[in-house]
């Protein structure tokens, strides 16, 4: 997630100083504190906030924050105003001071944890989002991920975060999107995985609607990158395609389009992609797409479940979405996973491509391969949208 707010932010500090150069940032941080307590008058607070969310829009700024304990934890105790969230929103953003950040406060991820699954806390969502910026690197994600382990019923934990992204209107006064990046970058980890895929606990029957929630790109970019996280545990690929999860069609309908396909191909299509309406869109967001199809191609990394994919006819629906994708990366991902499908089955005890031992040289070359089509995917999307493209490569 980007720098929330600072651009304002900076401009509002610079202009606050008329009369000449004002007091170092060492020494306006220090002034700060005061204002920012919860005793304070609420005017002094949204001012002080102001201040520290202006000093979150350059390095050093964010630097010398990152550093003062007394400080991060009146920012993430304020419930005066969004100021003092979206600045640890910018704090978390910046991965070259999570170390400092929770060395400076080894119980910043908990309290914002608390926070996030508050149904009454008003910046909820800016502490979600701040959770989903930490959680990008792998010390703080172990260390949330600690704090999850160790909730008590009824304390905040993966439970309550999915209860919370999974029920509308749990917070009225916060959306919780971030929740599902969130998720996602916790999936990373063995423990969360575990917790996903738990038979007992029906975790991911509770996501697969949301791939293709309509209110955010955000919410259903993370739960597909949670559940392609999920894909990855080859062990439990028999029971995600089977008739407990059956989480084919979900990862397949966001890529269908309107194609009207003729009776015999109709059949071999689970019963939810059949005879779509002719306003069906496909999912909007190229890097979610691409998720939706590196999820499939994990699903096919065992025999069983390559040919369940094909015996649901996926590659009526890739086929089509490779004539119609427009992103050359999403349509080569695309491409790849039809090969598979349409391919000759692997020699025998090499049907599990993910356990598959690639020799040293043939990985280096192979790395070398990837780096090169991307090296030309990228020069044919300049030529091809040039405008497009820098505005792409433009900071934000």
């Amino acid at each position: 997630m980007r720098d929330a707010g600072a651009g304002d932010g900076v401009g509002e500090a610079e202009a606050g100083s008329p009369g000449g150069p004002g007091p170092g940032p060492e020494v306006a941080a220090a002034k700060l504190l005061p204002f920012l307590a919860p005793g304070a008058r609420a005017d002094l607070q949204a001012a002080a906030a102001r201040h520290v969310l202006a000093l979150t829009g350059s390095g050093p700024g964010r630097a010398l924050l990152a550093g003062q304990a007394a400080l991060l934890r009146a920012l993430a105790e304020l419930a005066s105003g969004r100021d003092a969230a979206l600045a640890l929103v910018n704090l978390a953003a910046d991965s070259g001071l999570h170390e400092q950040l929770l060395t400076a406060d080894p119980g910043l991820p908990a309290r914002l944890l608390g926070r996030a699954l508050d149904p009454q806390w008003p910046w909820a969502e800016e502490a979600a989002a701040a959770l989903a910026n930490l959680s990008r690197e792998p010390a703080p994600c172990a260390a949330l991920m600690a704090v999850l382990a160790a909730a008590e019923p009824g304390s905040p934990g993966l439970e309550q975060l999915v209860h919370a992204l999974c029920t509308p209107g749990y917070n009225t006064r916060a959306p919780l999107h971030y929740l599902g990046p969130l998720l996602s970058n916790l999936s990373q980890r063995p423990a969360a995985r575990a917790f996903l895929m738990d038979p007992d606990r029906c975790v991911v029957q509770r996501l697969l609607p949301l791939t293709q929630y309509p209110d955010s790109s955000v919410r259903r970019g993370g739960v597909v990158g949670t559940l392609r996280n999920c894909c990855f545990e080859h062990r439990h690929h028999q029971w995600l395609l089977g008739p407990e999860v059956d989480i084919l069609p979900f990862l397949l309908l966001p890529l269908a389009g309107p194609e009207d396909f003729s009776e015999e191909e109709m059949e071999r299509l689970p019963v939810d992609l059949q005879y779509l309406p002719p306003d069906k869109q496909r999912e909007p967001d190229a890097d979610i797409r691409k998720m939706l199809i590196e999820a499939i191609m994990l699903l096919t990394a065992t025999a069983p479940g390559r040919q369940q994919i094909r015996d649901q006819g996926a590659y009526l629906i890739l086929r089509e979405l490779h004539r119609w994708e427009p992103q050359p990366d999403v349509q080569s991902t695309c491409e790849k996973l039809i090969q598979v499908l349409i391919g000759d089955e692997p020699e025998r005890g090499m049907e599990n491509l993910l356990e598959v031992q690639v020799p040293e040289d043939v990985e280096k070359q192979l790395q070398q391969l990837d780096r090169q089509e991307q090296e030309q995917l990228e020069r044919e999307q300049q030529e091809l949208a040039p405008e497009l493209w820098g505005k792409r490569a433009a900071p934000t």
